[in-house]
């Protein structure tokens, strides 16, 4: 795939908005999900990342994409690949979340606009606004209550 300039821009965009999302992602065991992986139990890490967005976007904008891949090799920490969607009101991004041991990724692979601008740069920066207007407001709770 040929990388665009504007491509390191939707992904630190991606990755920021999804970083609790990912926490949630990160509690489950890495021998889970290549567990599900390697049985094609998709619909269980469906479910995971459904309960994981869940605390943070608006229902559907969030998703398990087509399926995802377990690295694992007896001299590499555990990899684990999910093919994902994000879809704000305007776009969906296709990307992947690549967890290993110490860090997490995100590498966007397409992002379709239903109204695309012309210029690359106002595209982004509608994809950030979007991303931002599905996102889940939770009250601030004022003297424990």
């Amino acid at each position: 795939m040929i990388r665009q300039p504007h491509s390191v821009s939707r992904e630190a965009i991606v990755a920021e908005a999804i970083k609790e999302v990912v926490g949630e992602l990160r509690l489950v065991d890495a021998a889970d999900y290549i567990a599900f992986i390697k049985l094609e139990h998709f619909a269980t890490v469906s479910d995971i990342v459904d309960s994981a967005a869940e605390l943070f976007f608006m229902p559907g904008t969030f998703k398990l994409g087509h399926g995802g891949e377990a690295q694992v090799t007896w001299s590499d920490p555990p990899r684990v690949v999910l093919d994902m969607e994000l879809r704000p009101p305007g776009a969906t991004v296709y990307f992947a979340l690549i967890l290993e041991s110490t860090r997490a990724a995100v590498e966007v692979n397409y992002v379709a606009f239903d109204r695309p601008d012309p210029d690359p740069t106002r595209n982004t920066a509608f994809l950030a606004d979007a991303i931002e207007r599905s996102r889940i407001r939770r009250a601030e709770t004022v003297g424990g209550r």
